[in-house]
């Protein structure tokens, strides 16, 4: 069997009210996802994540070959990725089609540890502390056994003093993350970041509030000074999302300047990498959790990665209503990927990612001509 259909298109979902993201300073009106499409006879693999700008042409790489040749597709996406920027949508595409063709669900095809994933409810939103101690509290009834706060105010006390309401409001039962929102910058964000003694001051100051993680509190290339922050701290240092090349992330290992390592699937490894990864991490006695923020389609790459090779204790759940919901998130799904009422998600045993794109619903936001070749 052989591929002989690629298709990409793209999608909007208008945002009203808009979504406040803590790492951008514009309001986001929309949701955009763009969706690969990739297919081998009877069947389709589909796959989500950056706009795959600069693919068109590249079509013939992967045109009449086998499907499940992933390292010889790994080998020319990070090609592309180099000139082109992210690819890692067709390689998801990939292993969905490769599931699909074999019958297994993805996460057992990448080692099949555990359909069941711990979740961590991921807000995206900042808030005053009011609000957010009572969005936590919500969170904690509605099953969730650990959440995520965005930081990213001018003065990081404000910041602080936002961890220090939901603890009071939750008590010591459920876990704390902190995103400082270092590692990384939106192109028109101009704003300084930390230093290493505004991340040291910090992490101390959350080692009193019990925080569990304190992700990307430099910028994602200071291997030395996360590896300094972290043999300081008491808190686990997490990062990596936003690390374009695999030798980015041993890096981090060959350093030891990471806890808790969280390269998205679609942002960062791609799955094949993802899996490797994960191993050698684990091996270092450090954490796999990736970075899962994007769409349903993003989501759930990343939680059969998770689901066929790591033991995170907790693993990202993007949500934060009213502003961040499933709905919202997950508009490219037949129907959103929901959370147990134990904080729990479990893998479905379809084929692939266990979903089928309806692209008949989807037609009205679609938006530009894409890519087609067969």
């Amino acid at each position: 069997m052989r591929i002989d259909g690629i298709e990409i298109r793209h999608y909007r979902l208008p945002l009203d009210p808009p979504f406040n993201a803590s790492w951008d300073p514009n309001p986001r009106r929309s949701h955009t996802c763009t969706l690969v499409r990739v297919t081998a006879g009877a069947y389709e693999g589909v796959g989500s994540g950056d706009s795959m700008l600069g693919f068109a042409g590249h079509e013939p790489l992967f045109i009449g070959q086998d499907p499940f040749a992933i390292e010889r597709h790994v080998q020319l996406l990070d090609n592309l990725q180099f000139h082109y920027g992210r690819m890692w949508p067709l390689e998801v595409a990939l292993w969905d089609l490769m599931g699909k063709i074999s019958g297994q669900p993805l996460w057992k095809l990448l080692g099949g540890r555990s359909a069941t994933v711990p979740l961590y409810a991921s807000t995206g939103e900042r808030r005053d502390t009011a609000s957010r101690a009572a969005s936590v509290k919500k969170l904690q009834e509605a099953g969730f056994r650990a959440v995520k706060i965005r930081f990213h105010a001018a003065d990081p006390r404000d910041d602080l003093a936002v961890v220090r309401a939901a603890r009071e409001a939750v008590g010591e039962a459920m876990a704390i993350m902190v995103d400082a929102n270092q590692g990384w910058q939106m192109p028109w964000d101009s704003a300084p970041t930390w230093d290493f003694k505004t991340a040291l001051w910090m992490a101390d100051a959350l080692a009193e509030l019990d925080v569990y993680w304190l992700e990307e509190p430099l910028h994602r290339h200071d291997y030395r000074g996360l590896a300094a922050l972290r043999k300081r701290s008491s808190v686990r240092i997490a990062g990596g999302e936003g690390n374009r090349e695999f030798a980015e992330l041993r890096e981090y290992l060959r350093h030891g300047s990471l806890d808790v390592y969280q390269p998205d699937v679609v942002w960062s490894s791609g799955i094949l990498r993802a899996r490797q990864l994960a191993s050698q991490v684990e091996a270092a006695g450090c954490i796999y959790s990736p970075h899962t923020w994007g769409d349903g389609l993003v989501l759930l790459a990343n939680l059969h990665v998770v689901g066929g090779a790591s033991r995170a204790p907790f693993v990202e759940f993007p949500y934060d209503p009213p502003a961040w919901t499933p709905a919202r998130r997950d508009y490219i799904l037949p129907e959103p990927v929901l959370a147990a009422g134990d904080g729990t998600i479990t893998l479905s045993d379809k084929p692939g990612l266990g979903v089928e794109v309806d692209w008949q619903r989807l037609e009205p936001l679609r938006f530009g001509q894409g890519t087609i070749a067969y």
